[in-house]
């Protein structure tokens, strides 16, 4: 049976309050101002149900030149060179990119091609680390593997160094207790593509924006994305300069693009779909991803890949099962089963020079105006 597909409509028509809404667009344009704005441009969209309610942009997608380390200071391009944000300019997802890799897992689990609580060795026997540790797949999703957060692939001199390193890690904490890392989603993309002998990309495009329709979604290169980071050491862990277009993550970068953890580009519209489809349990009009039953295995505490219930940008959101994740680059995206409601906000907050510290006020804060809004009505 096919569920309503997403259409553009008011706030009221949403089951919405339109005042919440309006100071919530009013704190993103209030955010990319100024001299040292939180993000120097941001897309927001709100809905609920089949209903668009809000697709707002705001700020510039290429504000900067460069970072001036030496006086602390961005350095502005001439107003003439400088990119507006569009509703539909894409964004370097980075950890979003997380969420595509666990649906592609569950698909798996849905066909039976693929155990929950398999051990990773069973599918990747040239993976000493995880076999003699008995890692399993559902300590992959849940981040419980006792992996460290990371492994400094990007300065490997190769591929097969890079994989050799891979095999070899081995837990740093006893599994269970939750370790939030990257290697998670590595060794998930290694464990679905020797399984489906398919690429992650195919997998997430196949299995997941082909059939939803999100044509801006895919790996990069992506050309217009809004602008990251003017990426240096020692800052970064790399020297690649001003980044538009190419992944920000530097291990996603040193191994071509595409990563479990990272890597993906996408629009807040494109975002829209994929929330919906999750909230419709899995199917958005005549396309269904997962069945209803695997949608409340991604999503039902503690989440498969998604985070659930975390006030730090979930804000009055959180709760009641909300769930979602954040991105490096200042991407977000949070979804609440118990109003059929959903918050997607993109901002290039590393542009032109990462922070020193997270600013998660602003997502909490629009995620707060978004249940306040469901309240008010």
């Amino acid at each position: 049976m096919s569920t309503p597909r997403l259409r553009h409509g008011t706030p009221e028509r949403a089951g919405l309050d339109p005042r919440e809404l309006r100071a919530l667009v009013g704190e993103v344009h209030a955010g990319t101002a100024g001299e040292r704005p939180w993000a120097a441009g941001a897309v927001v969209a709100v809905g609920r149900g089949p209903v668009l309610a809000v697709q707002e942009a705001a700020g510039w997608a290429v504000r900067y030149a460069a970072y001036d380390e030496r006086t602390d200071t961005a350095v502005e391009l001439p107003p003439d060179d400088r990119v507006p944000m569009a509703v539909d300019t894409p964004f370097d997802l980075a950890s979003l990119t997380k969420l595509f890799t666990s649906v592609a897992a569950v698909q798996q689990i849905e066909r039976g091609t693929l155990g929950i609580d398999a051990r990773v060795g069973a599918y990747l026997p040239d993976f000493p680390a995880a076999v003699r540790h008995g890692i399993t797949v559902r300590q992959l999703l849940t981040h419980t593997s006792g992996l460290r957060p990371e492994l400094p692939l990007y300065d490997c001199a190769d591929d097969a160094e890079r994989l050799a390193l891979l095999r070899a890690e081995r837990p740093v904490a006893a599994p269970g207790a939750y370790r939030y890392s990257d290697l998670n989603m590595l060794l998930l993309q290694h464990v679905l593509e020797r399984l489906t002998g398919r690429t992650l990309d195919t997998l997430v495009h196949d299995g997941i924006t082909r059939p939803l329709g999100m044509t801006a979604t895919d790996f990069g290169p992506c050309p217009g994305a809004a602008a990251t980071e003017d990426q240096r050491r020692p800052w970064a862990k790399a020297d690649r300069g001003m980044l538009r277009g190419e992944v920000h993550d530097e291990n996603a970068w040193a191994l071509g693009g595409v990563a479990g953890h990272a890597g993906l580009f996408s629009t807040g519209r494109d975002l829209a779909v994929f929330c919906r489809a999750l909230l419709a349990g899995g199917a958005h009009g005549p396309a269904r991803i997962l069945g209803p039953d695997f949608v409340d295995l991604l999503l039902a505490p503690p989440g498969l890949g998604f985070a659930v219930d975390q006030p730090w940008f979930m804000g009055e959101l959180a709760g009641r099962g909300a769930a979602g994740h954040t991105g490096f680059t200042g991407t977000s995206l949070v979804l609440d089963r118990a109003t059929d409601t959903y918050l997607v906000l993109l901002a290039n907050t590393v542009h032109p020079r990462r922070p020193t510290a997270p600013a998660n006020g602003p997502r909490a804060r629009a995620a707060t105006r978004v249940a306040r809004a469901v309240r008010g009505r």
